[in-house]
């Protein structure tokens, strides 16, 4: 089950770019909290808060609760950060609401592990990543931080395919076959390529 994270936040008076710049002028990032059939609410958050959550990996399926002090809380997931473009810093974030009660749609990042333990690609062969990240559909408190793949014992040719990442119970791959292809273990590119040369000028003979 997912653990929720409490973070602090305070009500932010006014929307729009205007209240947002004088927010950040005040050194805040601004954020709003909206869904679950609720009116948003505006906030403002510490940067330092914000920096050491989105510098952990999982972001975007850890569960929150936004902590607003005698306003109550609110359990949402981050669906967006933006960034300045210059100094890489938050510059706003975008909480949704959830309930246990309602399963929601969720990216999950796909991860790989024992790569020196694959036969194949310590033969040179080449880990092609199909799905770096996998949509399904769960409840919140199920949410899987990340698929995580062990190429323990694999040879080139081999495929991992949906099916084989032995998803949790309750979590649903949303519009994929289970015969999808998540990654391969492709030949070495210099030796394929080295194949596809050789066989050009008896294909043109």
């Amino acid at each position: 089950m997912s653990v929720a994270i409490v973070i602090a936040a305070e009500l932010r008076e006014g929307s729009g770019k205007g209240p947002a710049r004088a927010t950040r002028r005040a050194g805040k990032v601004p954020g709003v909290i909206y869904g679950a059939k609720q009116a948003p609410i505006s906030i403002q958050l510490d940067p330092r808060v914000v920096w050491a959550q989105i510098t952990k990996s999982g972001f975007f399926t850890q569960l929150f609760d936004v902590d607003l002090g005698k306003d109550g809380k609110h359990r949402c997931l981050a669906r967006d950060i933006q960034m300045h473009p210059v100094t890489d810093q938050p510059i706003h974030v975008d909480f949704m609401r959830v309930s246990a009660d309602h399963a929601i749609h969720v990216k999950i990042p796909v991860h790989f592990a024992n790569e020196l333990k694959s036969p194949g690609i310590k033969r040179g062969g080449v880990l092609n990543v199909e799905l770096h990240e996998i949509e399904v559909r769960c409840s919140p408190d199920h949410i899987p931080h990340e698929f995580l793949v062990d190429l323990t014992g694999l040879e080139i040719g081999h495929s991992i395919h949906l099916k084989d990442l032995n998803l949790p119970a309750g979590v649903v791959p949303y519009h994929l076959a289970s015969s999808v292809t998540v990654a391969s273990i492709a030949a070495p590119t210099v030796a394929r390529a080295e194949t596809e040369e050789a066989a050009a000028p008896e294909a043109a003979g």
